[in-house]
């Protein structure tokens, strides 16, 4: 992995490094969006509606970054570098013979259908398996999600089945649509350990 995460930039947007001093602005962007994340997060705990629990947040993304275990990104319109739109991530990253990750995203209520997640993610796959050197990247959906389940669709994930049970989210344990991409440019002898 690159020594420190890049900042990714797109046409209309800047996808930002996991940093502390964005705490103020990811509280802002839960707040806004409570109600509109409510279905596909799990319940948030006492702290999460707290600029502390942000900060302690984004300080274990920038430590999961220097472990190779994480890369989180906030997502901001270009020229608007402190208003976070939404989030992203690549969680779970395992090298060995593995060499994948998981994707998570969200974006704010009042962006979405503009293709701004598309544009974002698009340009994370890319740093996935040009920079990370990552050979898949595994994201799953809710059923009821069907928004989330037509972007990935477009990206070129493809459904490699359905896990019962398989998250705890919003009170109760939720059923998952597991999908996947594989990097065809992969070559092995470029694995990271």
């Amino acid at each position: 992995m690159p020594a420190s995460q890049p900042v990714l930039q797109t046409e209309h947007l800047q996808l930002l490094p996991a940093n502390i001093g964005l705490a103020r602005a990811v509280l802002d962007y839960q707040v806004r969006n409570r109600q509109h994340l409510a279905a596909w997060d799990p319940k948030p705990g006492d702290m999460f509606f707290t600029e502390l629990y942000w900060t302690m947040q984004l300080r274990q993304s920038a430590q999961g970054w220097e472990d190779g275990r994480t890369a989180r990104y906030l997502l901001t319109l270009r020229g608007a570098p402190d208003a976070v739109i939404g989030m992203a991530s690549f969680t779970n990253i395992v090298r060995g013979v593995f060499q994948a990750c998981h994707l998570g995203y969200s974006i704010d209520r009042e962006q979405e259908g503009k293709g701004l997640m598309a544009e974002a993610l698009r340009e994370l796959v890319r740093f996935a398996f040009d920079d990370l050197r990552l050979h898949r990247i595994q994201a799953n959906y809710q059923p009821a999600n069907l928004r989330s389940g037509r972007l990935l669709q477009r990206l070129g994930f493809v459904e490699e089945g359905q896990a019962a049970r398989y998250l705890f989210i919003n009170g109760e344990w939720r059923d998952h649509v597991l999908t996947s991409l594989i990097n065809e440019q992969f070559d092995p002898a470029t694995m990271l350990a």
